[in-house]
């Protein structure tokens, strides 16, 4: 019997320290349950009335995500919690405001776009993926799935430039709570870097490309616009490996091979990193998901936070409240199931059976919403729970603890 881990999700019982893949949604008042076929696709969740399920596109072949975390341990890499960090970066001047050439923004993005295959054991080739440059010190970001068992098994991770170029990476540090890994490629720093826009700044309608391999198929470029913005979604093949992102939702096609790759404005700068796709099925196979116009990238000031810890210290820091949720059966919010004593949910005087009904004045359906909400925050932070008790609604204040991962 295994000791219990207070940064599980309320419910969750398994044998062993790593729980079992993900599958189809379960009512909203159940923690989720476990699937079979562990060699299946990573798939990702949103509230159960958006959508049936979400798939990773990263791979062709294998993958791996991040981790969910409601609940507060202390820093553990020695980094101050609280500090918001910049990327050094030397990027490219952006297309004219005006620029409506989708053919010039792929000439401009192209050369920074990369295909990534990485190896592992017992896959003579393995996640397939794509990824940008960031600087011109050969720093190459894509997916943390793109490469996660690739480096855990120490197999080779391959660049392939636009120009079919072979490099080699190494990974510099990786989160799987985000889903982004930053990899050192030594013979990138004469490739061109990406610029880099602001997806705060982008608006629902907006024409965007995503640029990458689909299915191996290297300097693919599509098409479409910003279908929402700020999409709680959730990606992860096991309850250890779960990333929760705060989304750009795009109709841009992309499919397995797309993770990692840059989603970019019409001034061709990036806005996004690609990284997950619905799907119509409630759980999805290895390789039978493609694109239904329902895509989703992380926004690129997550990206450029994470990134930047990761170069700093070679890991990545989340923040946690210390507080297990789940979903409420109406969808109007998450109901609090255990405070960890001493920690910021329990100083704040948050208590079991608490409903919390908004993040920051945004209403919240689902306990995704409340772990993305925090998620776009850094420790250090504050956020303002909407909490109702006993009938009587009030606000409370809950500082931000920090996790690495």
């Amino acid at each position: 019997m295994t000791e219990y881990d207070p940064d599980e999700p309320v419910g969750q019982q398994h044998p062993s320290p790593y729980p079992p893949p993900y599958s189809s949604y379960p009512p909203p008042t159940q923690p989720y349950p476990t699937s079979p076929a562990p060699e299946a696709r990573q798939t990702a969740k949103v509230p159960a009335w958006m959508l049936p399920a979400v798939a990773v596109l990263a791979t062709v072949l294998g993958l791996t995500g991040g981790v969910l975390a409601a609940s507060v341990m202390n820093d553990d890499n020695g980094t101050s919690p609280g500090s918001v960090l910049s990327v050094e970066r030397r990027t490219a001047a952006p297309l004219p405001a005006d620029n409506g050439s989708i053919a010039s923004v792929a000439s401009k993005v192209l050369p920074s776009t990369v295909q990534i295959v990485a190896e592992y054991a017992g896959k003579a080739q393995g996640a397939t993926g794509s990824g940008f440059v960031l600087d011109d010190k050969g720093h190459i970001i894509t997916n943390n799935h793109v490469v996660a068992e690739a480096d855990d098994d120490n197999g080779p991770i391959d660049v392939i430039d636009q120009d079919g170029n072979h490099m080699k990476a190494t990974v510099v540090g990786r989160s799987t709570v985000y889903d982004i890994a930053v990899l050192d490629v030594p013979k990138a720093k004469g490739l061109t870097p990406a610029a880099v826009g602001s997806a705060d700044q982008m608006r629902v309608g907006e024409t965007v490309v995503a640029i990458g391999s689909p299915l191996g198929l290297s300097a693919t470029v599509t098409s479409g616009i910003i279908s929402a913005v700020n999409r709680p979604v959730t990606t992860g093949e096991n309850g250890n490996d779960d990333s929760y992102i705060n989304a750009v939702q795009t109709d841009a096609a992309i499919n397995p091979g797309n993770s990692g790759g840059p989603l970019v404005n019409l001034q061709g700068q990036v806005v996004g990193v690609n990284s997950a796709i619905a799907s119509l099925g409630s759980q999805v196979s290895s390789d039978q998901g493609g694109n239904i116009g329902v895509g989703f990238a992380i926004p690129i000031e997550q990206v450029e936070v994470t990134t930047a810890q990761i170069l700093r210290t070679g890991k990545a820091q989340y923040p946690i409240i210390g507080a297990n949720v789940r979903g409420t059966a109406k969808l109007d919010g998450a109901t609090v199931d255990s405070v960890t004593p001493g920690m910021p949910a329990a100083d704040a005087h948050l208590k079991v059976g608490d409903v919390i009904r908004k993040v920051d004045g945004k209403p919240v359906t689902s306990s995704i919403d409340v772990v993305v909400a925090i998620r776009t925050h850094v420790p250090g932070e504050k956020v303002t729970l909407t909490v109702e008790r006993k009938g009587k609604t009030f606000d409370v204040k809950v500082g931000l603890d920090a996790k690495t991962g």
